[in-house]
């Protein structure tokens, strides 16, 4: 199984590289096999998606249902939402 596959979107990861390491992200969408686009309403804002590649994010089993079912309506997402998300899973 690829490690895209276990990814879908409004799933909390964390990254393993980079500037922005050890800081826990929510996907925003998928780009393809090797890359993902990622927020986490502080660093990374919605207006300004991080591009990530897979291999150097920790997935974790958690999923925010609420960026997940505003992003496949095509709803507004507001960095509010993901500090709020993050921080009422225990992450930031």
């Amino acid at each position: 199984m690829n490690k895209i596959d276990e990814l879908s979107v409004g799933q909390i990861v964390k990254s393993k590289a980079g500037r922005d390491k050890d800081r826990n992200f929510i996907v925003i969408k998928k780009v393809d096999c090797q890359y993902v686009l990622i927020a986490d309403g502080d660093l990374r804002k919605v207006d300004n998606l991080k591009r990530k590649k897979v291999r150097h994010l920790l997935i974790y089993n958690l999923i925010s249902e609420e960026v997940r079912k505003r992003v496949l309506n095509d709803d507004k997402i507001t960095n509010l939402l993901l500090r709020k998300e993050l921080e009422k899973l225990g992450l930031n």
